[in-house]
């Protein structure tokens, strides 16, 4: 069990019970388990399903759903926990998905799509892994999304016989393109952002887009959507793809919220779920930490451990502390978002974020320097960690991002972009 920075902030007796389940689950699955998963891009079913089997993939599911009933103060030491003891962050972004696309269903669905899901989503019989927003020509600048989503009256489809217009009810129409979604390959739902209004067509661009719950296997036998992986160089065994979306039909009850306030129902949460981000990036910097200070005390040249040397011990102490004040942030800042204090989220979210990516970065180095030669070595892990490490500076908005909302916004400088 990962035990550096573990006792770094005190700690609720919820979080306590969460880091405690949490542990020990991940106690199951050791490094070999997660080397093999990487190694062959294979995705951790195993470990999903025993999350699912303690029901934690509805931590964010409100209890009158058989949900967990928490928040963010509780997913934070949940996501950390499981990237400290040993699957790093692709462990986290296993099912980092499938805990948090619950929450839109959650705040905006109707209550007949809430009582019909939620209980499967809390039980682990159905996922809500993959979310549709990213595209080729819509990748930060969310509103430039191009992808239609056009509602189309039964009674007014031309195209089919009146009887199976008659059975298909109100829909809307999806067609467009997404990339860089990720577990489609192992869900049930995706979460997908079309416009249901042209940009040019609306007083705002952040109007007229909208949020839909699309089943995959009913895209997938209407024979209306295309899935391509994306090759990529980490987070090996978390797949990602390129997706269109031709004439899918989706059923209008499959709206979720208002059509035309997708927008703002995507940012309503982003900063509590970028919070969580930080934990994970938390999480993996331990892992590394962790596994250089083993390295550095066990590896002997010229009779004495290699940790002895300030060579070594400084960027190893560096990074400890950099993980401690990341931390210490992000803690807070989820305490901050579960009570009713009026304070800038954006600005701990962006914040916490930034420092916990960079912390993450530089713990990783640092445990590829302290290997030496077997830095690289597979066999050693602290090369996917590496790898991982700088995916975090990325994912889901890159640093500079993070520093523009602190510029714009906290130091009201002039708007950058």
């Amino acid at each position: 069990m990962a035990r550096l920075l573990r006792d770094a902030v005190a700690l609720t007796e919820s979080q306590q019970l969460v880091r405690s389940s949490i542990g020990e689950i991940c106690s199951d699955f050791d490094h070999e388990y997660w080397r093999r998963r990487a190694a062959d891009g294979e995705y951790p079913h195993e470990f999903v399903d025993a999350l699912a089997d303690h029901g934690w993939m509805g931590i964010l599911v409100p209890e009158q759903y058989g949900g967990a009933g928490m928040g963010t103060q509780e997913t934070v030491v949940m996501m950390e926990e499981i990237a400290a003891n040993g699957g790093g962050f692709s462990a986290a972004q296993a099912v980092h998905g499938g805990v948090y696309n619950s929450v839109p269903i959650v705040e905006y669905a109707s209550e007949e799509l809430k009582a019909d899901l939620l209980p499967h989503v809390a039980n682990g019989e159905r996922s809500i892994q993959a979310f549709g927003l990213t595209e080729p020509n819509a990748g930060s600048n969310s509103t430039a999304i191009e992808t239609r989503a056009e509602k189309s009256e039964a009674r007014r489809a031309s195209a089919r016989s009146d009887a199976a217009a008659e059975n298909d009810g109100d829909e809307y129409v999806i067609n467009g393109q997404k990339i860089w979604t990720s577990r489609v390959d192992v869900s049930d739902y995706v979460v997908v952002v079309a416009r249901t209004t042209p940009r040019a067509e609306v007083e705002k661009r952040t109007h007229g887009i909208s949020m839909f719950l699309v089943d995959l296997e009913d895209a997938h036998e209407q024979g209306a959507l295309e899935m391509e992986p994306i090759p990529k160089s980490a987070s090996e065994f978390v797949h990602s793809f390129e997706l269109w979306f031709d004439d899918l039909r989706v059923p209008a009850e499959n709206l979720i919220g208002v059509e035309g306030e997708g927008f703002y129902q995507v940012l309503d949460g982003l900063n509590e779920e970028r919070l969580v981000i930080a934990a994970e990036c938390i999480g993996l910097g331990r892992l590394a930490l962790e596994r250089a200070v083993e390295y550095a005390t066990d590896r002997k040249v010229f009779d004495r451990a290699i940790g002895s040397n300030q060579a070594i011990q400084h960027p190893l102490a560096e990074a400890y502390a950099r993980l401690q004040a990341a931390k210490q942030l992000t803690y807070n800042a989820a305490d901050r978002a579960a009570s009713d204090e009026d304070v800038d989220l954006g600005a701990y979210a962006n914040a916490a974020k930034f420092l916990a990516a960079d912390a993450a970065y530089e713990a990783a180095d640092a445990a590829v320097q302290t290997h030496g030669g077997f830095g690289v070595a597979r066999e050693y892990d602290v090369e996917r960690y590496f790898r991982e490490a700088r995916l975090t500076r990325l994912v889901p908005i890159t640093q500079q991002l993070a520093l523009n909302y602190l510029g714009e916004n906290v130091l009201g400088l002039p708007r950058s972009y």
